[in-house]
């Protein structure tokens, strides 16, 4: 009992950007506080911008391994022609430019945490190499012959069904089982709508601190659009949403006509528009992200006072978002 309340305190002192008092957050951080001390590899699951990195670098600050490195990989960022030198490292001359040799992910993360983010993006190829380290700890660098010995906790993320990845045979099931130990799901925002405001709030006061800005408040109008708001990109969303509202808005206070969001998901259920965007301000938001598919051309027909949401929609950008913030 008591170790419990010393990882109970220590949670709530490293988990300041974990904001919310939902219970499906509170299961989190349960999980959290149950993980955390294990050895056992962890598989988180949420959506993008969820929050799956910071649930990982929290398993790791509150484990054994807290003093050791913490290292983060996201594979689906990286080329598949690349990614195996960038996990397992690579000897001199182990290929065309290979002019010295290289430590991968995993000898850096050597004595602390491994993040394997989008663990489903990694191709069959490497699974088969993935696997043998997760069972034996063991794995030869690109272009090596040696066996190298590696200590370290992996802890997994994805925002993909693996089940349904194993059923497809994209993913093995041999590797999906040796992952998924100790699972954790990230609930997206929408269904832990409690903890808007409170993030809300929390990244408005961290955004006017960097723009040396008053601390805003929020109007009741602004308040009940971000309530009734479907956040398709999730606490990442938000937080670009608030950021840009510090900006550009009343030095003070947020009101509804500082707030501009995304595009909605499209099976969002909610049906109000708290923010229509005009022609102008779609094309000024997102026009570097989605300049081949939504232009002043593309928009011609709409009425620009109009939603242009649905413009954006139309145009295939259904799926744009705003540059990433720093939660995952």
């Amino acid at each position: 009992k008591g170790e419990n309340e010393v990882l109970r305190q220590r949670l709530s002192e490293t988990s300041r950007e974990m904001i919310g008092s939902s219970q499906a957050l509170e299961d989190v951080r349960e999980m959290i506080r149950k993980v955390a001390p294990t050895p056992a590899r962890v598989l988180i699951m949420g959506e993008n911008g969820a929050g799956k990195e910071l649930v990982a670098r929290l398993v790791h600050d509150l484990s054994e391994r807290a003093s050791g490195p913490f290292v983060d990989v996201n594979c689906a960022a990286i080329p598949e022609n690349l990614l195996e030198s960038e996990l397992f490292g690579h000897e001199r001359g182990a290929f065309s430019g290979a002019v010295r040799q290289h430590l991968g992910k995993f000898e850096q993360a050597h004595g602390g945490s491994l993040l394997l983010d989008e663990i489903g993006e990694i191709p069959p190829s490497l699974q088969v190499k993935l696997l043998r380290v997760v069972e034996e700890k063991t794995f030869v660098r690109v272009g090596g012959r040696e066996d190298l010995d590696v200590d370290l906790r992996i802890i997994a993320a994805t925002n993909q069904d693996l089940v349904r990845a194993v059923e497809e045979k994209r993913f093995r099931e041999d590797l999906y089982y040796r992952l998924h130990v100790l699972p954790i799901h990230v609930a997206p925002l929408r269904e832990r709508m409690e903890d808007v405001l409170p993030l809300a709030e929390h990244f408005a006061s961290e955004y006017a601190q960097q723009n040396g800005v008053a601390v805003p408040t929020f109007s009741d109008e602004s308040r009940r659009r971000l309530e009734t708001w479907s956040w398709p990109g999730n606490v990442r969303e938000l937080e670009n949403v608030i950021h840009r509202a510090v900006v550009i808005g009343k030095e003070g206070r947020i009101g509804p006509e500082d707030l501009m969001f995304g595009p909605a998901a499209p099976d969002a259920t909610s049906t109000s528009a708290p923010a229509q965007l005009t022609r102008a301000a779609v094309i000024d938001i997102y026009g570097a992200e989605v300049s081949e598919a939504m232009t002043s051309t593309a928009l011609d027909g709409f009425d620009p006072d109009a939603d242009a949401m649905a413009a954006a929609r139309a145009q295939g950008a259904a799926a744009a978002q705003l540059p990433a913030g720093q939660h995952a």
